[in-house]
Order: structure tokens, then C-alpha cells, then sequence
């Protein structure tokens, strides 16, 4: 194949490539939006944590609540990673 046949065989594929980055980025989310869920997600899982230590949970589910919300922090971080990518793209 002849390099202007492989790009034009490359943008089709593009355009009709389903990339979940690009439809989250069209409904208007940022990276700047998914860094600062991430940061927030943090806050809230050591909140979390501290409310229900406060409620005389046992401490392993104290544990609990704040592991699984601290869980959501590096999906946000890596989701706007991927929105940064496709922001430059």
C-alpha cells in the first residue's frame, strides 16, 4: 500500500473508532475537572475515615470506607491523564 492510502485508511478508522476521551471531552470534562475530583476524592475518603471513627465503627470498617473511596482518586487522576492527551491531540 502507498503511504497516502495508509492515511486515508488511518483517518476512516479515526473517525469511526469509538474513544471514550473523546466523548467524555465532548460533554464539556477537562482534565483540570478529573485532577480535581481526584484531589477531592482524597479529602473525602480521610473524612470518611474520620466520621466514622467518630460513630465507634470498628475500626476495620472505618477501614473500609475510607480505602474505597480513596480507590477513586487514581481513576480520576488517570482519567485526566487520558483527557489531557486527547486536549492536545
Amino acid at each position: 500500500m502507498s503511504s497516502n492510502v495508509k492515511k486515508e485508511v488511518q483517518k476512516v478508522a479515526d473517525k469511526t473508532a469509538w474513544n471514550p476521551m473523546r466523548l467524555v471531552s465532548s460533554w464539556g470534562v477537562r482534565s483540570n475537572h478529573a485532577y480535581t475530583a481526584g484531589l477531592l476524592s482524597v479529602g473525602v475518603s480521610l473524612a470518611t475515615w474520620l466520621v466514622s471513627r467518630g460513630k465507634n465503627d470498628a475500626k476495620s470498617q472505618s477501614d473500609r470506607w475510607g480505602i474505597f473511596i480513596g480507590q477513586w482518586a487514581p481513576t480520576f487522576f488517570v482519567l485526566g491523564v487520558g483527557l489531557k492527551l486527547e486536549e492536545e491531540s
